[in-house]
């Protein structure tokens, strides 16, 4: 069999397996772009998200007192804050970071 499809010749030449493959490369890289692209765009969104509820929890309090009172408050509301803006940045970062 000529030209490896049954003997089909395609019309711009060359071995139709080449063709084929060449096709399925692309068709793989074409994939593992979007992939990448949506591994950047849900790690970004995480960190913004990360911000923006740091950022959101503190503009809640109300503390009163002192300076040293309202510095007590802050760092206390920190220690609950700080955690879960963590766990986000690192979820952000596994985005980054996967399979580069």
């Amino acid at each position: 069999m000529e030209g490896g499809f049954g003997g089909f010749n395609f019309p711009f030449g060359g071995d139709p397996e080449d063709l084929m493959r060449s096709l399925q490369e692309f068709a793989a890289q074409q994939a593992e772009s979007v992939q990448e692209a949506q591994r950047e765009q849900f790690a970004t969104l995480t960190l913004n998200t990360a911000v923006e509820l740091t950022g959101a929890a503190l503009g809640q309090l109300q503390v009163s007192g002192g300076p040293g009172e309202q510095s007590i408050a802050l760092r206390d509301a920190m220690r609950v804050l700080f955690p879960e803006a963590v766990a986000l940045v690192s979820a952000a970062r596994q985005g980054f970071m996967r399979e580069r």
